[in-house]
């Protein structure tokens, strides 16, 4: 069993330094949330399975609080709202559940956090185009070789390895850096 710890952090460790060379990307991603709630605007998130989880919890960080009282600015995880997911699945289209939900609740200025593993999730590139056809920002938390969803959104935060676990792990270390960013700015606004 150590021997299988011991290679996951060695994997930690390459990839830590991979995805160090995110920064300038997670300023900028950082920057356009900020922007975004600063000025009366909302963040939406979508994934699946696990990069569900990691929308969820990106958008409770925002409505709830991430490390400081703060006052509550709006988040979306498009992930949770089951009559939704379930009526747009049933009567529509999987591929659409977060697309559909991006035309009703997303706005010019709003911000989408789009999270795959793959890079290959079809929802999830349907929800990058409809955010840019709204002219939201769109930020994409990728894995693997960013797959057909690479180049949609406005920032690509993209983790290079092959092991899905790696790459979630790595996408919440830049979730909640990216967190620490905007809730500083936020604090500063007021």
């Amino acid at each position: 069993m150590s021997s299988i710890l011991t290679n996951n952090i060695e994997s930690m460790r390459a990839l830590l330094a991979q995805v160090q060379t995110l920064d300038a990307k997670v300023q900028l991603a950082a920057d356009a949330l900020a922007d975004a709630l600063v000025n009366g605007h909302k963040l939406l998130a979508c994934g699946n399975g696990g990069s569900a989880a990691d929308a969820a919890h990106l958008t409770t960080e925002f409505v709830c609080r991430f490390d400081q009282d703060r006052r509550p600015y709006p988040a979306i995880a498009l992930t949770t709202h089951g009559g939704d997911l379930t009526a747009i699945g049933n009567d529509y289209d999987f591929h659409d559940l977060f697309a559909r939900q991006v035309q009703a609740f997303g706005n010019q200025g709003d911000v989408l956090c789009a999270f795959t593993t793959s890079g290959q999730s079809e929802n999830v590139r349907r929800a990058l185009i409809a955010a840019k056809e709204r002219q939201m920002r769109s930020i994409a938390f990728l894995g693997k070789d960013g797959g057909r969803c690479l180049g949609l959104a406005d920032i690509d935060l993209l983790v290079k390895s092959q092991t899905t676990a790696r790459i979630q792990e790595m996408h919440k270390l830049l979730l909640h850096t990216v967190c620490e960013i905007v809730e500083s700015r936020l604090l500063q606004a007021g």
